[in-house]
């Protein structure tokens, strides 16, 4: 299967380009909005571009589709029109023109973000067991899903840059401050302890939360590690079991290849009615 996938996030946008099912190419655009835009529209053309044409079409067709997962209702239209304009083509948007790939335990589906549902989707693909996904992005989102495969649900906190703000913008004299690895557990001055509290802090809620989920499982889950800046701290969470930067792509193609193979089920049960009427 040839798939541009398209994971919006709320402060900047991933792009994937799958050949045969396989991620050849994956772009992180971000900045101010119309930079953000300007790139995207870039990329998109690249990547379909490298689509392969229909074998034996009269016409010049590629053989692909582009697939969108987003928390940002406004972006998602913009991609909408990006993908409409510049490739005269369709954005499938999970949620919308393609069913969430996971079932859910949760109160209100539809209030997830897709892109929770994606990154659990397809680590459970995977593991095909208990799994929790911590997705390290703008904000934190730790989710659970049980050995059925079925999403329970998850928390939420802010990210190491909203948790910087946070202090630099709640208090009289805390400084704003770039996050990076802290040198060593304490901060031997303002800024350091700041660093320190929020990563040290990240990871102690991690490893928290999986204890807890565990305990209301009875087993110690499958632990992945996901998103933009879960790069700093993998290496200090000896407790996890997988590091994977790009987990929601890769979900969103499964997303697609589920609703496909869905809609296949239906349709051939609908003929074996047929000719059994």
């Amino acid at each position: 299967m040839n798939l541009i996938a398209i994971d919006i996030g709320n402060t900047n946008i991933k792009a994937a380009f799958f050949l045969n099912d396989e991620e050849k190419q994956l772009r992180s655009i971000g900045g101010y909005e119309a930079e953000i835009f300007l790139r995207l529209q870039e990329t998109l053309a690249e990547f379909w571009d490298l689509v392969p044409l229909v074998k034996g079409a009269e016409e010049a067709v590629r053989d692909g589709v582009i697939v969108v997962s987003s928390v940002k209702p406004e972006w998602t239209e913009m991609v909408r029109e990006a993908v409409h304009d510049e490739l005269g083509q369709k954005a499938l948007v999970i949620g919308e023109d393609i069913p969430l790939p996971i079932e859910t335990a949760t109160d209100d589906a539809r209030q997830i973000g897709t892109d929770r549902l994606v990154t659990a989707a397809a680590a459970f693909s995977v593991v095909e067991d208990a799994v929790v996904v911590a997705d390290f992005g703008t904000a934190v989102t730790i989710d659970l899903v049980d050995e059925s495969g079925v999403f329970l649900g998850g928390t939420i906190s802010p990210g190491f840059d909203l948790s910087m703000r946070a202090m630099k913008a709640g208090t009289a004299r805390l400084p704003e401050v770039a996050m990076q690895k802290p040198k060593q557990a304490y901060g031997a001055n303002t800024e350091e302890a700041m660093r320190a509290g929020v990563y040290w802090g990240a990871i102690g809620l991690l490893e928290t939360i999986c204890r807890k989920y565990a305990e209301e499982l009875g087993k110690w889950p499958h632990v992945v590690l996901t998103g933009g800046a879960a790069a700093l701290i993998h290496d200090d969470c000896d407790f996890v079991d997988s590091y994977v930067p790009n987990l929601a792509v890769r979900g969103i193609m499964i997303a697609y290849k589920k609703y496909l193979y869905e809609k296949a089920d239906v349709a051939e049960h609908d003929s074996d009615a047929a000719e059994n009427q």
